[in-house]
């Protein structure tokens, strides 16, 4: 026998060697599989409970966004009075009309008053001014 020859038994101690190199490694990969098969479980879960979680706020119908307060209407007389002219019109009203359906004097003091009156309920969202002095109950 040369030196560079191998004995039967030097063979078979690398192929033993090799071989429990080689059931390590496939333990080692056993092992890698069983922890990535729970996590792909995990994630499995996690992504049909997000499903779920989709489905059901799909279904839920949309919140009505709340109402807003009604404008509040000042308490002084006048105001009520103004109100009901306007129910009764069936037509946008400028400040010397309702003057004379509240059978006021048509002076410019009055009509001034009442001009001052219908821009303040204006301003309160109760009445809407459609052009310049002209008057009228928003519609809905």
């Amino acid at each position: 026998m040369t030196g560079g020859e191998l004995t039967l038994g030097a063979v078979l101690a690398r192929l033993e060697e090799r071989e429990r190199e080689i059931t390590a490694q496939a333990e080692t990969m056993r092992e890698q599989i069983t922890q990535l098969t729970t996590q792909l479980g995990e994630l499995g879960r996690a992504a049909e409970e997000i499903r779920i979680t989709r489905k059901t706020l799909l279904e839920l119908p949309d919140p009505q966004p709340p109402a807003p307060p009604a404008p509040k209407l000042p308490d002084h007389p006048a105001y009520q009075q103004i109100m009901a002219v306007f129910a009764t019109a069936d037509h946008p009203l400028r400040a010397r009309q309702v003057c004379e359906a509240m059978d006021l004097t048509i002076a410019p003091n009055n009509v001034n008053n009442i001009r001052l009156k219908l821009k303040r309920l204006t301003d309160r969202g109760i009445l809407v001014e459609i052009e310049q002095g002209l008057f009228t109950q928003p519609r809905p």
